[in-house]
């Protein structure tokens, strides 16, 4: 067949624009907390205090109004790449005391950005300067459209209602569940498909290992270029099944990243003060007034360098490892011995014991009813006076974390999807020597560490509900069930098989996270399995190499708890 070169070209751009396979990059931020806490939103409420409070991140330049190249002549960002002066924001959550019904603030841990991009016949294109979205609704006192018990979130608009903002609550195990069973959202939340994760506050305590409460978000990824950057009711869209594993926008849409928010808040640090509403009901409020956790969503606001993430987009799949580690990354990485702070321009009280919410929001939802006018009514969205200039930011040293009782320090994390997380620890909860071959166990010997994958290389049992686990649970759990295989991963999760699949063995040094429930002992490590089996050997369908295999699966709650010295994870 002869082919011209006008046709040859077309092919080949062709080739160039599809993409495959996901890769994806987290984005970390730095500091010492958030850039500011404040009842502002340039994109729902722009020049006006808004209605609830927000937690927001990113570039300094944030202010009553925003726009791209203002951001971009920010002096600071918390964000570690230097090519990125976006702002990230999200609704505040407060803790309603059941002793004397005030309300503080939940103490902010930590947030992640997820960059995914995504398999799509389309050009995945960088984010136009100043591009303005919205994802979830903030004024949701009932479960989402779509959302029933036991059903996964959904982010096809052919396959339904879009469901893509939730809540994780990470725990030793998960009986009771976190939401009551069978639950239609009326009195409680709804649990998903996944044992932590539903939609509405749990009712259990998020007592996992360093891994408190998590609100997840997920953004559109397709722009509509004729309704325009501020246009955020109408200028998204997800983008729909394409066939062959791929995702497609409408045409003439522009393909962007799809960002996924990840916000953690140390909800079991609360947990004394609670104790007897376990199991009952939630003390949590989003600052909008919303005790049902329904609301949960966020904002977003794109001041990136647009060459720097094209550049991103099409190089690469650091995964983990963060954005600012990718190969040939332009603008540079932000020192992270510092902070990036400003003041909100909104002079109120938002911290410490409060009577009301920030902007005086009713409480709304379950037990509280849902009369009274919603948080997000244009009459909640007072104007005031006040300078829309962005404050001047300070550059803060960050200050190491202590107490009295113990000096602590914090560690980074992954998760997969999804995920890398920063969590504090006790000193000496580090990474120790590895297991060796040969080492006993009950009847079955250490077999070695091998990679684990997305679909699991031990599926007869996917993390066993063991409460804190050490290796001779997991074994002795395995045995029991008639497996011939166990093996241990991250610190903290026990899989049984009979044969391994789909991996690679690896160097024992990779298996050398402290298990959760024996401190002298090692469970596997970041994808790695500590494997035993009966016989000190491994029986494997399909062994090959994959050492630079990423891995991109779409269920973001499985993989939340990954760090180099001990995840956190379900």
């Amino acid at each position: 067949m002869i082919f011209t070169t006008a046709a040859l070209a077309a092919l080949f751009v062709s080739a160039a624009t599809a993409k495959d396979s996901r890769t994806f990059a987290v984005l970390r931020h730095y500091g010492n907390g958030p850039l500011t806490t404040c009842r502002a939103d340039p994109i729902v409420s722009p020049g006006t205090a808004s209605a609830h409070l927000h937690t927001i991140m990113g570039a300094s330049n944030f202010g009553l109004n925003v726009t791209g190249e203002h951001l971009r002549q920010s002096e600071c960002t918390t964000a570690l790449p230097k090519a990125d002066m976006s702002n990230y924001w999200f609704p505040t959550l407060y803790f309603k005391d059941p002793k004397d019904g005030k309300l503080e603030q939940v103490p902010f841990y930590y947030m992640n950005v997820y960059y995914f991009f995504e398999p799509t016949n389309d050009q995945i294109k960088a984010f136009p300067l100043g591009l303005k979205m919205v994802s979830g609704d903030a004024m949701l006192r009932t479960p989402p459209p779509g959302a029933a018990y036991g059903k996964g979130p959904n982010m096809d608009p052919s396959k339904g209602p879009i469901t893509a903002a939730s809540l994780t609550c990470p725990r030793a195990n998960f009986n009771p569940p976190s939401w009551p069973k069978d639950s239609d959202g009326s009195m409680a939340g709804i649990k998903t498909n996944q044992d932590g994760e539903g939609w509405g506050f749990p009712f259990e305590d998020c007592d996992a290992y360093a891994s408190p409460m998590r609100s997840d978000v997920h953004f559109p990824s397709c722009y509509n270029p004729k309704a325009g950057l501020d246009d955020y009711r109408n200028n998204m869209a997800f983008p729909s099944d394409a066939g062959n594993g791929k995702q497609d926008c409408p045409k003439g849409w522009i393909h962007t990243p799809h960002i996924f928010y990840e916000t953690y808040w140390n909800t079991h640090g609360l947990v004394d003060r609670f104790k007897d509403l376990v199991g009952k009901e939630s003390p949590f409020v989003f600052a909008n007034g919303d005790a049902t956790g329904f609301s949960v969503h966020g904002d977003f606001v794109s001041g990136w360098d647009e060459k720097a993430l094209q550049q991103i987009i099409d190089n690469c799949d650091a995964g983990h490892a963060g954005i600012h580690s990718c190969p040939g990354l332009i603008g540079g990485v932000n020192d992270d011995s510092k902070s990036c702070k400003i003041e909100c321009p909104i002079d109120e009280k938002v911290d410490g014991k409060l009577d009301k919410l920030p902007g005086n929001n009713p409480i709304q939802g379950w037990k509280y009813g849902t009369g009274g006018s919603s948080s997000t009514t244009s009459g909640n969205n007072l104007a005031v006076d006040v300078d829309s200039a962005a404050p001047k930011p300070t550059n803060v040293v960050k200050q190491a974390v202590t107490s009295q009782a113990q000096t602590t320090t914090v560690l980074q994390t992954t998760t997969v999807q999804s995920t890398t997380t920063v969590y504090i620890s006790a000193v000496g909860a580090k990474p120790t020597d590895a297991a060796t071959d040969g080492k006993a166990v009950g009847d079955f010997k250490y077999a070695g560490c091998y990679e684990d994958t997305s679909d699991r290389v031990l599926s007869g049992v996917i993390r066993a509900n063991l409460g804190r686990v050490n290796n001779t649970a997991c074994v002795a759990h395995c045995s029991s069930k008639g497996f011939s295989v166990a093996g241990t991963e991250y610190g903290g999760e026990c899989y049984c098989g009979n044969e391994l699949s789909k991996v690679e063995k690896l160097d024992d040094s990779k298996c050398s996270m402290t298990c959760e429930g024996d401190d002298a002992d090692k469970c596997g490590g970041d994808w790695a399995l500590s494997i035993y089996t009966k016989s000190g050997e491994v029986s494997a369908r399909d062994v090959h190499a994959e050492s630079h295999r990423r891995r991109h699966i779409h269920n973001h709650y499985m993989h939340h708890r990954r760090t180099p010295a001990g995840r956190i994870r379900n």
